[in-house]
């Protein structure tokens, strides 16, 4: 059975931090390089982090340097780590295997609201 299922979301001050956390089939995250997205209404998901099975990671310039992405094998569970956010951080947040399209199973991710 395919699942994503995301977490940690919530509303935090501009300069905090959040965990997300998400939990996938093994379907989906034991051959797959894994990626945290996000997308605000009326725009398109923009790619966020990437983490390769070895554990190599890419990140989009918005938010390099202050987003850091990990996995737990053993866990089947992708990670997000999200130090000084913005306002502009604000988005729903989403994890999927990389390059995955609106055509792929997503779950229903989770809601980060940064306040100024």
């Amino acid at each position: 059975q395919v699942q994503l299922v995301e977490s940690g979301g919530g509303l935090v001050q501009a300069g905090g931090s959040l965990r997300l956390s998400c939990t996938a089939s093994e379907s989906i995250f034991s051959i797959n390089t894994m990626a945290w997205y996000r997308q605000v209404p009326g725009k398109q998901r923009e790619l966020v982090a990437v983490i390769t099975s070895g554990g190599s990671t890419t990140y989009a310039d918005s938010v390099k340097g202050r987003f850091t992405i990990s996995r737990d094998h053993a866990k089947n569970t992708v990670y997000l780590q999200m130090n000084s956010l913005k306002p502009e951080d604000t988005a729903v947040y989403y994890c999927n295997k990389f390059l995955a399209t609106p055509l792929s199973y997503w779950g229903q991710g989770t809601q980060v609201t940064v306040s100024s």
